[in-house]
This record gives C-alpha cells, sequence and structure tokens, in this order.
C-alpha cells in the first residue's frame, strides 16, 4: 500500500513539473513572438520616416508656400522616431504622422506638375504600401498579443506566469480621434 502511494505521488509530481515545464516554455515562446511582432511594427514605421525626408523634398520644389504642412510632417516625424516605451504614447505619435502625411498628400492636389512627377508619384505608392504593411503588421502583433495574454490570465497557466514574472502586454490600439479624417485647407 506504502508503495503505492509513493508511486502515485511520484507521478503526480511528474505531471505537475511537466505541465510547468511546458507551460513555462510556451510562454516564453510567446513572450518572444510578441516582441518579434512589435519589432516589425516598429520595422514598418522607420520604413516610412525613412521616406517621409525624400516625399518633403519632392513636394518642396513645388509647393514652396504649403511650408506649415512641410513642417508638420517633419515635426511629427520628429516625434515618432524619439519614440516612447508606451504604446499609447507611440501609437499618437504615428497617427499625428499620418495625419500629416494625409494633409501633404491631399496638398498635392493642387498641383498638377507635381501629380505628374515621376518621384513623387513613386513615393506616394511607396508610403500606400507602407501604410498597408503597418497594418499588417499591427495585426499581427495584436493576434500574437491576444494568444499571449489569453495564456497569462486562463487558469493553471496563469499560476505559471505570476510565478515566472510572464505580464499581460499591451494591444496596439487606434489613438484617440483616429477614426476622423485630417482637415485639409488650402
Amino acid at each position: 500500500m506504502k508503495k503505492t502511494i509513493w508511486i502515485i505521488v511520484a507521478a503526480l509530481v511528474v505531471i505537475v513539473c511537466g505541465y510547468c515545464w511546458t507551460t513555462y516554455n510556451t510562454l516564453a515562446k510567446l513572450g518572444q513572438g510578441v516582441e518579434a511582432a512589435w519589432a516589425d511594427v516598429e520595422t514598418q514605421y522607420q520604413r516610412r520616416s525613412d521616406l517621409i525626408p525624400n516625399l518633403v523634398k519632392s513636394v518642396q520644389g513645388y509647393a514652396k508656400h504649403e511650408k506649415e504642412a512641410l513642417a508638420q510632417v517633419v515635426a511629427a516625424r520628429a516625434k515618432a522616431l524619439a519614440g516612447s516605451a508606451d504604446i499609447e504614447e507611440y501609437a499618437a505619435a504615428q497617427q499625428q504622422v499620418t495625419t500629416a502625411l494625409g494633409r501633404l498628400i491631399a496638398i498635392s492636389e493642387s498641383y498638377p506638375d507635381l501629380k505628374a512627377n515621376q518621384n513623387f508619384l513613386e513615393l506616394q505608392a511607396q508610403l500606400e504600401g507602407t501604410e498597408n504593411r503597418i497594418a499588417v503588421a499591427r495585426k499581427k502583433y495584436n493576434e500574437i498579443v491576444k494568444v499571449y495574454n489569453t495564456k497569462t490570465v486562463t487558469f493553471p497557466s496563469n499560476l505559471i506566469a505570476k510565478m515566472f514574472g510572464f505580464e499581460k502586454k499591451q494591444l496596439f490600439a487606434a489613438t484617440e480621434g483616429a477614426e476622423k479624417a485630417p482637415k485639409v485647407a488650402f
């Protein structure tokens, strides 16, 4: 009888340790996935920031009196490049870039020569492609964060998560007012 109890206890210990080990490794892998997905988001934002100076130079030649719009794009880019550890602040800075770029592209509509300029058209197409890549990267990031967060808050894996310091990650959400189109005045 005593031998049977020891066998059962040993089996339970092996099962519990195996579960802890598996859960820890799963949380660690998901955490790395979250970090990689966030790096993809930042890469796409960096790509957009790298394109902005070329776009501004293209527009400057045609729209010298549109200095305010150009200055807004440059200022928004600088703020976004400064970065923030907080996802909400980072998203707000990136939204300012999006708004300023939208204004700049809209201003280009009043310059027929600029609209026909091959460099401008190519930059505009690259920015549109980058905006799509940003959307895809943010979606992928949110998907992996959702899986990770679910694992960290559901029982019994939440016990392992708390024990080893795996904390809930912040989802990437649109900033307040992002649903409104930017106002453009000529």
